[in-house]
């Protein structure tokens, strides 16, 4: 049983991994539904939240029925990671998550995200800060170095967990990397097998189908996997693995009502949740996924993501019921 401080959280949880503009309110909910262990928010910026930006304030919003639920923060400022603890901790997220992963360019410029991996001193000095600051339990997301030449994320995840981490989650890639290649899953399983490592280490990248965190479980020995890319589009994702570790066959994937009907309830959750215009816009990266393998689906799926007014995506979601309802994945 892995646990995240005093939160239970389950033999091989399957955790959501925060996306940005993915992992809001309405898509963790359906994670939740289907199977999600624990979910994450967006990450939001210490800097964004101590200005009061709206958007990043927004991303503090959760519900009772997410928990576990941790709020995801970045940031190279100690003072401003301070701050930033104090208002994330108003909202009553059960987990705070440093993010110290993130590779893309505007984020690690500032020395944050995946930019702090060139200065681990720092990390682990933020990290210590934070934990002494809160009652919560402190979680770190990680990669495994800045590139190929400079990866100590044994050492790396040894003192992050000497300083009160109480769980980390391991990208298989550096930043150099992005997202680019193979997640290497190798130097996580090192970081897990690792006698002086007592938290739980929770694997992340390329698990992409239930074979894969088959192998993440017993092959590398993780406590648990953070899926990302996966789910996108296909909250389902959880129940299958979870279907997979039970049975050893796969789950039936859903049908194409059981596809528009969540399709549906996304689009309506975000739209009442970010306003019209946000919400039919931000839930346009799923219908890929929700509609995937589909012959002759593209001249759907364009209008779905070309169309503006509500009430003609949700028309355009019946013409595709309708049209594909004999449909056998």
């Amino acid at each position: 049983m892995a646990k995240i401080g005093d939160i239970d959280v389950g033999d091989f949880p399957l955790l959501l991994a925060p996306m940005e503009d993915v992992s809001d309110p309405p898509f963790r909910a359906l994670c939740k539904e289907e199977g999600a262990d624990v979910v994450y928010t967006e990450f939001i910026s210490s800097e964004g939240l101590i200005r009061d930006a709206a958007k990043s304030v927004m991303k503090l919003d959760i519900y009772e029925k997410e928990r576990p639920v941790g709020i995801q923060i970045f940031g190279a400022n100690l003072e401003s990671m301070l701050k930033s603890v104090e208002i994330v901790e108003a909202s009553k997220p059960d987990i705070i998550d440093i993010n110290f992963g993130c590779p893309v360019k505007k984020v690690v410029s500032k020395g944050a995200g995946a930019g702090i991996l060139k200065d681990i001193d720092l990390m682990v000095k933020l990290t210590e800060a934070m934990v002494k600051h809160t009652h919560l339990p402190v979680t770190v997301k990680t990669r495994l170095g800045w590139d190929h030449d400079s990866i100590r994320i044994v050492e790396v995840a040894e003192r992050l967990q000497d300083v009160g981490c109480k769980a980390i989650s391991i990208h298989g890639r550096t930043r150099a990397q992005l997202y680019k290649g193979d997640a290497d899953w190798k130097p996580i399983g090192e970081v897990k097998n690792n006698p002086r490592m007592h938290i739980p280490v929770f694997g992340n990248g390329d698990v992409n189908t239930p074979e894969r965190a088959v192998e993440m479980r017993d092959q590398y020995g993780l406590d648990g996997a953070m899926i990302g890319r996966a789910c996108i589009g296909y909250p389902w994702f959880f129940n299958e693995v979870k279907h997979f570790f039970e049975t050893g066959t796969h789950k039936d994937p859903p049908t194409i009502a059981e596809r528009v009907e969540v399709a549906r309830r996304h689009l309506q959750m975000s739209i009442d949740w970010k306003g019209e215009k946000l919400g039919i816009v931000e839930t346009r990266r799923h219908y890929t996924n929700y509609f995937k393998g589909i012959r002759d689906i593209k001249p759907y799926r364009q209008r779905l993501v070309t169309t503006d007014p509500p009430e003609e995506v949700f028309r355009i979601l019946s013409e595709i019921e309708e049209k594909f309802a004999s449909y056998v994945f």
